[in-house]
Order: C-alpha cells, then sequence, then structure tokens
C-alpha cells in the first residue's frame, strides 16, 4: 500500500510539475491527496464492508497521526517556516471542517447527503486552489519542478510512463488496503480490542506511512512548503474526500461511535486550533514545537491503550493531564503568542 502511494504521487507530482503548478499548491493538492489516498481506500473499503468504527477512526485518527506526529517529527528535524496562504486559508480551513465533521456526526450518523456536501466541498476547494495557483510566480513552480521533472524536453514516453506509475500505484493502494482492513480486523479480535482504537492507532498510522515520508523527507531537504502543505491539505482531504465520500457510497450512510463523537472527533478538533497559535509564533514551528507535538500524540495513544484495557491508571493519567499538562501548554503558548503580536505592534 505504502509502495503504491510512493508511486502514486511520484507519477502525479511530475506531471504537476510538467503543467507547472507552484510547490505549495502541489503540497496541499496532488502531494496531500495522492499521500492520502491510502486513507481514502481503506474508510472506503470499509464502509462498503459495513466496518464503520474502521472508516471513521482511520480518518481521525490520521488527522490527529498528521498534526501531532508528522509535524512534530519533521520540526524535530528542522524547524518549519509556514507560509502566508496556510496560516490565513488552509489552517482555517482545517478547523472549520473539523467542526463541520462534528456536527454532520451529532445524530450519530453520516449521511450519503452530508457524504455528497463534503465531497462538493473538496471539489471546490481543489478548483481554487487551481486558481490559485496561477497567481504564484515562476520561481517558485521552477523549485518543484527541479524536484519532480525531469530535465529537458517532455517527451510523450515520459507524459506516458507517469500514467502508467498513476495506474499501477492505485492498483497497489486497492489490494493493499483489502490486505490492511481485513488484518486490523483479525487482529482486533485477537486482542480484544475494538474496531474504534484499531481503527485510530494501527490503520491510522499504517495509512499516513506515505505522509511520515513525504513530509519528513521534504524537512531533510528543506522543502517545508512540503512538508507543512501535505500534512494541512491531507487533513482536509481526509474529512472532505475521504469522510465525504465513505458516506457517499456506503449504502445507509456511515454511523459514528458516541466515544468518538465525546472524545476523539473533539482531540481532532483541538488539534487543528492548535495549530493556528503555533503558526503563528513568527510563521515557523520550532523544534521545541515539534518535541511538544510528538509528546502530545505518545500521550494520546497511551490513553486510547488503557481507556480500551479500562486499566486503573486511566483515571490517575487523565487527572494529570486535564490538571496540570493541558493548562500549562495553553498558558505557554498564550505567553509566546502575546509577545509575538507585541513584537510586532512595537
Amino acid at each position: 500500500m505504502v509502495a503504491g502511494a510512493e508511486l502514486l504521487v511520484r507519477g502525479a507530482s511530475r506531471l504537476a510539475a510538467y503543467i507547472g503548478i507552484p510547490p505549495l499548491i502541489i503540497g496541499l493538492t496532488v502531494v496531500a491527496y495522492g499521500t492520502s489516498s491510502p486513507e481514502l481506500a481503506v474508510s472506503v473499503q470499509s464502509g462498503l464492508q459495513g466496518n464503520a468504527d474502521i472508516a471513521v477512526g482511520n480518518v481521525v485518527g490520521s488527522n490527529i497521526f498528521n498534526v501531532m506526529f508528522i509535524l512534530g517529527i519533521s520540526a524535530m528535524i528542522s524547524p518549519l517556516i509556514v507560509s502566508r496562504q496556510l496560516i490565513k486559508l488552509d489552517v482555517p480551513l482545517m478547523i472549520l471542517v473539523s467542526i463541520i465533521a462534528l456536527l454532520f456526526g451529532m445524530n450519530g450518523m453520516l449521511s450519503r447527503f452530508e457524504g455528497l456536501i463534503l465531497v462538493l466541498g473538496i471539489i471546490i476547494y481543489t478548483f481554487f486552489l487551481t486558481l490559485q495557483a496561477r497567481k504564484e510566480k515562476k520561481t517558485a513552480t521552477d523549485e518543484f519542478t527541479n524536484e519532480y521533472a525531469h530535465k529537458g524536453s517532455r517527451t510523450p514516453i515520459q507524459w506516458s510512463l507517469n500514467f502508467i506509475l498513476i495506474a499501477i500505484g492505485l492498483a497497489m493502494l486497492v489490494y493493499g488496503s483489502q490486505m490492511l482492513v481485513e488484518g486490523s480486523i483479525s487482529l482486533a479480535r485477537i486482542m480484544g480490542v475494538s474496531d474504534i482504537v484499531i481503527g485510530l492507532t494501527i490503520v491510522a498510522a499504517g495509512t499516513s506511512l506515505p505522509e511520515v515520508a513525504t513530509s519528513v523527507i521534504a524537512s531533510i531537504k528543506g522543502e517545508r512548503d512540503i512538508a507543512v502543505g501535505n500534512v494541512v491539505g491531507s487533513n482536509i482531504f481526509n474529512i472532505l474526500g475521504v469522510l465525504g465520500l465513505t458516506a457517499l457510497v456506503a449504502p445507509a450512510g456511515v454511523p459514528v461511535a458516541t466515544s468518538m463523537l465525546t472524545f476523539d472527533i473533539p482531540v481532532m478538533l483541538v488539534v487543528a486550533i492548535a495549530c493556528l497559535p503555533i503558526f503563528f509564533t513568527g510563521g515557523v514551528i520550532s523544534r521545541w514545537e515539534g518535541f511538544l507535538f510528538f509528546g502530545y500524540y505518545i500521550c494520546y495513544t497511551l490513553y486510547l491503550i488503557l481507556r480500551s484495557a479500562n486499566h486503573d491508571m486511566l483515571p490517575l493519567f487523565s487527572s494529570i493531564f486535564s490538571i496540570f499538562v493541558i493548562p500549562i501548554t495553553v498558558l505557554t503558548f498564550a505567553i509566546i503568542l502575546i509577545t509575538n503580536l507585541r513584537k510586532k505592534i512595537d
């Protein structure tokens, strides 16, 4: 599945570079959508098989994993510079679609009509980004072209090879997603763990491996627009595209578990909101902020394990986290945000 996503992203990115689409736009669309294709394949497959907990848990868990784990790891490698477009448009949009997902699921069901609305949302978003691409300077376009496109003439053979890469990648994705869903369900039964926990952890991390590879490699190479844009774009696509299409193709919509509505989807929303103060603090995700994100993801995963096992340590863990860790984190970001605003005013 991961190999299929790599072939898909490689072929699609080169074709996009041939056309002249700028790097940030490719990061938000072609790369983000391509690396989210495992989530799409797994969630649609799960929705059609009636495994709603894995379908929804995969989307919610992947969005949490993308921000806390992938951005965390990428920032730990190298501080990430955040573009103005991400701060002004894409991150607020990520927060908005997270709120919409929560509101749509409040009645315990994502209907096919609500799925249609979400799918229309991703079409409109992609169309808007396409219009934005025309405003980008050629120098920015050349940055991505040098990385993904072959130099020299773009012959019909090169175009054909990239289309073949896309076709092979899609085929591998579909087959790989079937194996992942079947294996995850069997694993949940063997371990005595709910489908929700499996979807939020193992499946979410597994389908997010292409995003890990893309963002970490981009961070190492200094292509920071792609590293951050990939995560934000993937999260938007996961909710609008993956969740929307899953609800649309499922025979009777997609049921949403109560535990998802009361905890996991709100966590996804909080994680999206948490990006705003971090992105505003000088337009850079620093290394210590990366460590903070990564640490929070470890705590979140540990909580899921304790909750699933109904462990005796769960009340103590929850109390420490809610009474000490969260308030201290909020206070720290508030101070940093106020300090940066004062500097801009001065």
